[in-house]
């Protein structure tokens, strides 16, 4: 076994609970688990194979506005890339967050408007509700899977009576767990719909996490936070969680690792753990 250099996991290494296996392969990640009183998992990319259908939903809506947008004002015509583009600006974010982001980036201001704008308003909340009608329109007819890999390791979690709550920027996450079979694996669920009526920054503030920790009534240090998302671990980061594991699906290693994760895998399968006897 090769330990991760301390620079990166600091006390983690120097109380050897976590190693990687293997330099030329990709790593199994071995984790003392039993560390760790909690759990907090995002759910779009890490719970659910749905970050693929909000890239396309976000894709559909700004293609769209982006041609009309143009074609007014005799710009040229330059598409929304849903990975580079969606992984930069949208994922992980609050829904109007990310369209207020996108629209920067391409210095497009448009008014906030409010969150009943209809469709064919041209307000940041507008383009934010027209992703969400073609994400719906995705569901309806797709449905949402969860990872099995994921699935397995809530599992894990619960025979070793570690708690577990997942988080979601998105106003969608309730159906997309009760449509992927899912939901009663969490004691606790805060999304975007808790956030708003609670007042939560969105990422890469911390406050959708420690809001999870707190109502699981353990404090951060002694929790394990698994994201996707370059905001997801930053807020992780901010929050002072215990171990902050990226996931990396898309080939962002490096990006995810430099904004505040302590180790990246490509699924959780990687993740390995053994169950430590301890004397009485």
């Amino acid at each position: 076994m090769e330990p991760v250099s301390e620079s990166t996991l600091g006390d983690v290494v120097l109380m050897g609970s976590l190693m990687v296996k293997g330099k030329n392969k990709q790593p199994n990640v071995e984790i003392d688990l039993d560390k760790y009183e909690a759990a907090i998992l995002d759910m779009d990319g890490v719970v659910t194979d749905t970050a693929r259908a909000h890239a396309a939903s976000w894709k559909q809506m700004f293609d769209a506005y982006l041609k009309e947008h143009s074609a007014k004002r005799g710009w040229r015509y330059k598409a929304f890339d849903d990975i580079k583009d969606y992984y930069r600006y949208i994922d992980g974010k609050l829904r109007y967050q990310g369209v207020a982001s996108f629209l920067e980036s391409r210095g497009i201001v448009l008014p906030y408007g409010n969150p009943d704008d209809p469709p064919d308003k041209e307000t940041v909340c507008s383009l934010g509700n027209r992703k969400n009608r073609f994400f719906h329109d995705y569901l309806k007819e797709n449905g949402a899977k969860a990872y099995q890999s994921t699935i397995e390791f809530l599992q894990n979690l619960k025979n070793r009576k570690i708690a577990t709550a997942v988080i979601s920027s998105s106003r969608n996450a309730k159906a997309v767990l009760t449509a992927a079979g899912v939901q009663e694996l969490f004691q606790v669920m805060v999304d975007g719909v808790y956030g708003a009526e609670h007042n939560l920054k969105g990422k890469p503030e911390p406050d959708i996490f420690l809001e999870a920790a707190r109502q699981l009534n353990v404090a951060p240090e002694t929790v394990l936070v698994i994201e996707d998302s370059i905001s997801g671990v930053e807020a992780a980061k901010k929050g002072g969680f215990g171990l902050i594991i990226g996931i990396d699906r898309t080939g962002r290693n490096t990006e995810i690792k430099n904004h505040g994760a302590d180790l990246v895998v490509t699924d959780l399968s990687e993740i390995r753990s053994e169950k430590h006897e301890y004397p009485s």
